[in-house]
Order: structure tokens, then C-alpha cells, then sequence
């Protein structure tokens, strides 16, 4: 398994867990429990991510500038994160904030894939992407 394949696997469990959180409806147990799933998904993957994945493309002209940009934007998904479990979940800004963490989730994860992806694909070695996969996937799991 490669870093890549690793990425998108739990990137698949994200989108998952923040569409179903949009589904839900009011103060309910199964909202907090998707928000506390989503969160803890979420926190644990960005943090790895940068670990593992960022923090190489960091030193690499080709993929520097979108590793910054990324990690700032695991940061807006944190904010709106902090935003959702200060607001009332009865409420209707509660549901807006959940769409626009859905809208932010989904815009970062595709970027990642489709543009991302592509640069480290060429400043990795195959090496690199096999090691940094099992470090991650260690990590996670």
C-alpha cells in the first residue's frame, strides 16, 4: 500500500461520516455521535497527515506551496469544528455550520486527491510512498 491509498481510504470514511451528519436532525444521540466520530476522524487524520505526508512535500519546491495551503485548510475545518460544539445542535445555526464543515470537508478531500496527489506522485519515490504509507497507517489504526 502506498501513502496515497492510505490517504483516500480514510478520506472515504470522512465523507461518510459528514454526509450522514447533515442528515440528522436535531439535539439527538445519533448527531452527537457522528459529530464525535467525525472529530475525532478528523483531528486524528490531519494530524498524521501532516505528519507523514505535509511535512515531506514541505521541503519540495514542486509541492510546497500546496502543502501549506492544505494544512491551512485543515485548520479552517478545526475552527468550524470548535464553531459546531459551541452552538446549540436544536438550533438552525447548527445545521449551517454542519454544511458549510460538509461543504469544507469535501472541497479539501477532492483537492487533495486531484491535484495534491499528482505533484507528490512525482516528488516521492516509490520508497517513500511505501514507508510514509506504513508510518501513517501505524499511526491511525
Amino acid at each position: 500500500m502506498n501513502i496515497f491509498e492510505a490517504l483516500r481510504h480514510d478520506h472515504d470514511k470522512q465523507r461518510e461520516l459528514v454526509d450522514a451528519l447533515i442528515q440528522t436532525h436535531g439535539d439527538t444521540e445519533q448527531r452527537h455521535k457522528l459529530m464525535d466520530e467525525l472529530k475525532t476522524e478528523l483531528e486524528d487524520h490531519a494530524k498524521f497527515e501532516e505528519r507523514y505526508f505535509y511535512n515531506p512535500l514541505m521541503f519540495d519546491d514542486l509541492t510546497h506551496e500546496k502543502a501549506r495551503h492544505s494544512v491551512a485548510e485543515h485548520h479552517e475545518i478545526d475552527e468550524l469544528i470548535e464553531q459546531l460544539e459551541d452552538t446549540e445542535m436544536s438550533s438552525s445555526a447548527w445545521l449551517v455550520a454542519a454544511k458549510k464543515l460538509h461543504h469544507l470537508v469535501h472541497h479539501h478531500l477532492s483537492e487533495e486527491e486531484h491535484e495534491v496527489f499528482q505533484l507528490a506522485g512525482k516528488a516521492l519515490t516509490e520508497g517513500q510512498k511505501e514507508s510514509l504509507a506504513e508510518q501513517y497507517n501505524d499511526a491511525m489504526h
